[in-house]
Order: structure tokens, then sequence, then C-alpha cells
């Protein structure tokens, strides 16, 4: 009867411990991670203010330091001032134009009294008080008017079009000038650091004071509202998951006990992979594997860098 009893003992306890591994029996593990966005200068200089330290929620656009843009903004006012130049350096025609003007009154004056004084003496031959010659000569006199006042229209259009020419050829000058004073703008907004996503900063690269360089990173900022674990599943356990499928995602909780969360597969690699070192799957003799992202809400007790199981 002893004997009966120890043995149903054993059975018992050997089919707890069976229900207790097939509780841990996991179809896939792995790490949990983010998209990290490193964030630097677009521009060179002194670091004169910068407002980020690590833990820190940041929303996005937001304007977290600068960076010493002053000899930007002295180039900036020399192209200015290179501009406003320009207009001191054209020509003005008026003056000319006036004098050749008053040139011009002066001979449409003649040519009329010309004019007149030939209507008088056409009447005197007529009249045999004057000669023909005398006729002759005044008609001379007027074409001789007459041309002078064509060549000094003449002189004002050629004036008026030779100043306006040479003006153009400078005041062109002006469109890249103006192109300069619109990039060396844009660099001066960019001596701004301006946060590009939402999200907790986990690493801090610099300090106020510091010199940096375009391109340099200054901090890495991280959306942890949502993590992804990546695990990695053998061909044999491809053909029961998809896109947008729920599954199961265990951490540890304490030394025995594990917290679930829900999570969703949004990506699944289309090649194979050696089975890396650190990484344990269902199926451990397993040559090949392909990896997969779950995302999972966080709560706050997810970490980046934290162990992970899957049950499909």
């Amino acid at each position: 009867m002893k004997s009966i009893y120890i043995l149903g003992t054993v059975a018992l306890l050997l089919s707890f411990a069976s229900c207790k591994n097939s509780d841990n029996d996991f179809d896939a593990s792995g790490t949990f991670e983010t998209d990290e966005t490193v964030v630097s200068s677009e521009i060179s200089g002194k670091i004169l203010s910068f407002n980020v330290q690590e833990g820190l929620l940041i929303p996005k656009d937001s304007v977290v330091g600068t960076v010493d843009a002053k000899n930007i903004s002295l180039q900036q006012e020399q192209v200015e001032a290179s501009i406003k130049a320009l207009n001191e350096k054209t020509a003005n025609v008026q003056p000319q134009v006036q004098l050749l003007q008053k040139q011009l009154a002066v001979q449409q004056s003649q040519l009329s009294n010309l004019l007149h004084e030939k209507a008088r003496i056409e009447n005197l031959v007529k009249a045999d008080a004057a000669t023909g010659k005398q006729l002759d000569d005044m008609n001379a006199q007027i074409d001789v008017a007459r041309k002078q006042l064509i060549v000094t229209q003449q002189q004002i259009s050629v004036q008026e079009n030779n100043t306006a020419t040479q003006n153009r050829g400078i005041l062109s000058e002006a469109d890249p000038l103006k192109k300069r004073v619109a990039q060396l703008q844009d660099q001066v907004q960019k001596s701004n650091i301006i946060n590009p996503v939402t999200g907790t900063v986990i690493t801090k690269y610099a300090e106020p004071g510091e010199i940096t360089a375009a391109g340099k990173a200054l901090y890495k900022i991280a959306d942890l509202s949502s993590l992804n674990l990546r695990a990695y599943i053998t061909g044999v356990q491809l053909p029961q998951i998809k896109l947008g499928q729920t599954v199961k995602v265990l951490i540890d909780d304490g030394a025995k006990k594990y917290k679930e969360y829900s999570g969703t597969i949004t990506w699944i690699s289309d090649k194979a992979e050696f089975t890396p070192k650190t990484i344990q799957t269902k199926e451990e003799r397993a040559n090949l594997v392909y990896a997969i992202k779950i995302k999972v809400n966080n709560d706050g007790f997810l970490k980046i860098g934290m162990f992970g199981e899957v049950k499909l």
C-alpha cells in the first residue's frame, strides 16, 4: 500500500513538472528594440544652448538648442550691402536727355522760323521782289536744320538705350546676390537645433560650449511608447504566422513568473539567416531562421535590450 502511494506521488510530481515545462514552451524569443534617431547640427560652430537631458521626453519640432551663426549673419549683411551698392553704380540718363531735349527744342524753333521765312520769300519771288537764289538758299538752310533735328532725336534715343543697357548689366548682378542672401538666411535658420520626432532622449553626446560640426551626433532619441520585439522563428513555424497577426509576448516578472503582453507582427523577413548565438528558438538545432518584428505597446516596464518570449 505504501509503495502504491509513493508511485502515485511521483506520477503527480512528474505531471506537474510536465505542465510547468509546457507553460514555458515558447515558440520564439528575442530582444526589444526601437527605431532610434540620431540628431545632429546642420551647421558647424559653437553650441550656445542645448536643453537636452537623458530620459527627457521632447515633443516633435521643439527647438532644443542653438549653434553660433554670427559669421553667417555677417556674410548675409555683406551681401545685402552689395545689393544696395548696385543702385549707386547705375547711371542716371535724365541730365543728358534733358540737355538734348533743350537743344532739340531750340532746333525745332529755328526750323519753324526758317519755314516762316521761306513762305515770306516765296511771296516776294511771286511779286518779283526776291530772287530764286534767295529761295534756294532758304531751302538749303531748312534741309540742314531738319537733319540736325533728326540727329538730335537719334542722340536722345541712343543715350537712353545705352544707359538702359548699362544699368541692366549692373542690376542683373542683383539676382545671384539675392539667391546668396536666401542661402545664408537658410543657414542662419539651421543654427537652431530642432528635434525631429516626439520621443525620449536615450543618449546625450554634447554639452553647451562645445564646438560641433555639421552632421556630428548631438543626441539620440526614440519613441518608447511602443517597442519592437525582434525574434527568430524556424522555417517550420513560418507558415503559421502572417502580418498583422496578434501573438502573446512574455517578459520575466520575478524569478519564476512572466508578464504577458499582446503584440502584433509588423514585419517578416523574406530571407533566412543563420541562428544568432544569443537567440534560443523552439527548435534549437535549426541552422536557418527567419527574423520577425512584433510591435508591443509599452506600459513603461519594457526596456530596449530586454529579453522577451513569444507564443504564437
